[in-house]
């Protein structure tokens, strides 16, 4: 969320941002409704200082005449009040974050490459897609994972399963190696956490909804924020650096006739997440997402994956991103780079929502920055894995980094 008197001092520039996003705001009517609500905020106080002000004991009639009647007034103007103040804060939500300078302009073909690294191998033979492999290694079945689950679910078995257990145990080892707490969080929240997070109101659509305030996250950066929400930290606390394995849930209900065959697209995965928060600086901020950025390419390159980073463009990014970098990994069934990791800074969006502060040296009272970051997602990066490193007979070598989790150097036909 953004603060209401940087909306008013940055009109043009909020407006610039949401016209890039072709986001659906209608600015003036929350500057006109955040009038009114000011408006009323300072008629009630007034009015209630003035009953305040009454003597407590023994007042006479006409004060208690005059009493009963500011009684009466404030009792009519609040839910006044309750009333603009519930249609600014709707409208508030909606607003999206600031863009950085450095987004590209644009629909999803004006995403930026910014950088490649390694090669994509070159094959002596016809390649084979994770599908194919799948069914000749018997890892992977689709069949009994539509009958079962439904559209977009799978089964993992066999060598499949563990290298899906491997490649997320060898992420979560390398980012807490870098000093990330390790968590656990609920992946069941309330409502509070995914608006606070940014999640609602856009990805309501492909949220499951499992009760009146209960719903399944589709990433751990939701209750990893939400942890601290109206909590106050001392700037010596800061920053604080989270990394979590969970298992996420997506409705994918505007992707239908994207990636509808294999595991590109599922309803169900697991990731490895990292969360910062880190004091209200934007160079520091910006360390931060080259960090974070840093640990992703860190992990793709141990595992020996070309790969590319993309600046996002304005209408491809979250809205509650300032900047997003997506890092997209070479799968040769694709004959094409596929997305495998995501990295957002965030700034104070998502705290002022959530009320995440700290306290400077100056006893100051400021919002904390907030960025987050795929280290990995499974089963989209066994994509990967699988195609990259078949061999002509159809047997899959495994990542030297990842041999001692799985237990094998080798997948191999049945």
């Amino acid at each position: 969320m953004l603060d209401i008197n940087y909306i008013r001092e940055n009109k043009e520039r909020v407006k610039k941002s949401i016209e890039a996003r072709k986001a659906q705001v209608d600015l003036d009517k929350i500057l006109e409704l955040d009038d009114k609500r000011r408006d009323l905020i300072k008629k009630v106080d007034e009015k209630r200082a003035v009953r305040n002000a009454f003597p407590k004991e023994k007042p006479d009639q006409s004060q208690l005449e005059h009493m009963q009647k500011l009684k009466q007034e404030i009792d009519e103007l609040e839910p006044q009040l309750k009333e603009i103040e519930e249609e600014y804060e709707k409208l508030m939500y909606q607003v999206p974050n600031i863009l950085m300078d450095e987004v590209p302009i644009g629909d999803v073909s004006s995403n930026k490459i910014i950088k490649t690294e390694g090669e994509p191998a070159k094959f002596s033979f016809k390649v084979r897609d994770h599908i194919e492999l799948g069914k000749m290694l018997d890892i992977i079945d689709f069949d009994r994972g539509v009958k079962v689950g439904g559209y977009r679910s799978y089964y993992l078995k066999n060598e499949g399963a563990r290298l899906h257990w491997a490649i997320l145990n060898f992420a979560l080892d390398y980012v807490s190696q870098k000093g990330f707490q390790v968590v656990v969080p609920p992946i069941v929240n309330k409502g509070f956490a995914l608006l606070g997070g940014g999640q609602f109101p856009w990805g309501e659509e492909d949220t499951y909804k499992l009760g009146d305030d209960e719903y399944l996250v589709g990433t751990a950066e939701i209750p990893l924020m939400a942890m601290h929400a109206d909590e106050t930290f001392n700037k010596s606390d800061l920053p604080k650096k989270y990394v979590a394995l969970t298992p996420c849930f997506r409705t994918e209900i505007g992707s239908y006739g994207k990636d509808t065959k294999g595991l590109y697209r599922v309803h169900e995965f697991y990731k490895v997440e990292q969360v910062i928060l880190c004091e209200a600086d934007e160079k520091e901020s910006l360390g931060f997402f080259e960090d974070l950025l840093d640990n992703a390419e860190g992990i793709l390159q141990e595992l020996g994956f070309p790969y590319q980073v993309v600046c996002v463009s304005s209408q491809d990014m979250s809205k509650k991103g300032a900047l997003q970098y997506d890092i997209e990994t070479w799968m040769p069934g694709r004959d094409a780079y596929g997305e495998t990791h995501s990295n957002s800074i965030v700034f104070d969006f998502q705290t002022r929502r959530l009320k995440i502060r700290y306290k400077d040296e100056e006893g100051n009272i400021k919002h904390a920055h907030a960025l987050n970051n795929t280290a990995i997602a499974s089963p989209r990066i066994l994509i990967a894995i699988l195609e990259n490193f078949q061999q002509e007979d159809g047997s899959v070598k495994i990542p030297e980094v990842l041999q001692k989790y799985t237990g094998f150097s080798e997948i191999t036909p049945k």
